[in-house]
């Protein structure tokens, strides 16, 4: 009697080995366009058993019950703002994300950002080019050595960010409810743990990286953006809607904050109209922080075997999200 394959949808781009590693064992439909046609992906949902997603693919309720076998979810990435995890676990369906494969490039992508804006000169390569010759405005930037460096949320990439920064001289705070003071995280990256607005009072540079939920909904907030100090630079990583946008365009167009790096927004793309479309000193990117080439092959790998070893040996005692839930500061 022959056996037929589990099949396996993936919805978002995915390393083309992990890919094909799973089609040695496995059904594969890849399409990196399915998450923009629901009615389609949940189509192909009707006999599958795992699906693998990035962050915009949106695992409702109503996808998951398109999917009747649906036994594993994949995520690649480790934040899960776009998975319904109480639906997940009313359904038994497991969820594994790629906790801990993308720190380094997050991490690096951080210290970058900090790097180009405090010292404030590469932003200025077009008048450069045009003949001007800026010297004299552009000689006070800031060096990284003896800056304070606030790290919100102290989870895998917060303390990965925190390791690089030390290794430049950077004083790191931080803020973390998950992590108690006398966690071994704070003593062997060398950072202080603090009350947010106390680290938020002390930084140069403010690095978010908490999950979106109601508790970290707009965490920098207005009046938290009003209270850092002068010339002081944000960075955010994490997910868009963890900071008031309206409010950080307004503190770079009134030149309380020195410069900004947004990989994250509320909403992606980017609306037509957004507060953050001209506003000075800022640093856009389509939320590719944790993507490099050897973070894809990382992340895809590693989700690739964790799907593959819940469809070969399921576990009916493992709690089908504990993996998600246990992720203080992921991005």
């Amino acid at each position: 009697m022959t056996t037929v394959a589990k099949k396996i949808v993936i919805s978002e781009f995915m390393d083309e080995a992990a890919i094909d590693t799973l089609r040695q064992r496995f059904d594969v439909r890849f399409d990196p366009t399915l998450f923009e046609t629901p009615g389609r992906l949940a189509a192909e949902l009707a006999d599958a058993h795992a699906l693998i997603v990035r962050n915009r693919t949106q695992v409702t309720a109503a996808l998951l019950d398109a999917g009747a076998s649906l036994s594993v979810v994949g995520r690649l990435g480790v934040g899960l703002d776009n998975l319904d995890l109480a639906a997940c676990a009313a359904r038994n369906v497991a969820v594994f994300p790629a906790t801990g494969a993308n720190a380094q490039a997050v991490a690096e992508y951080v210290i970058a950002a900090a790097l180009v804006l405090l010292r404030g000169a590469y932003l200025h390569s077009a008048e450069v080019a045009a003949g001007a010759w800026p010297r004299e405005a552009l000689s006070s930037g800031r060096e990284a050595a003896g800056s304070v460096l606030a790290v919100i949320g102290f989870g895998g990439i917060g303390q990965r960010v925190a390791g690089l920064a030390r290794g430049l001289g950077m004083t790191i705070v931080g803020y973390d409810p998950q992590q108690p003071a006398a966690a071994p995280c704070w003593r062997s990256t060398g950072a202080r743990a603090m009350a947010l607005d106390d680290a938020l009072a002390l930084a140069d540079v403010v690095t978010l990286h908490v999950p979106l939920c109601e508790a970290t909904r707009h965490l920098l907030d207005s009046g938290r953006i009003a209270r850092l100090r002068h010339g002081a630079i944000v960075i955010n990583t994490a997910r868009g809607g963890t900071l008031d946008e309206h409010a950080l365009a307004a503190a770079l167009r009134e030149g309380r904050l020195a410069g900004a790096a947004l990989d994250v927004f509320e909403d992606e793309p980017l609306r037509r109209g957004s507060p953050l479309a001209d506003a000075p000193n800022l640093i856009l990117t389509p939320h590719i922080a944790g993507l490099t080439r050897q973070a894809n092959e990382r992340v895809s790998s590693l989700v690739a075997d964790r799907v593959a070893a819940a469809l070969t040996n399921p576990s009916p005692d493992t709690d089908p999200v504990a993996d998600a839930n246990a992720m203080p500061g992921a991005l």
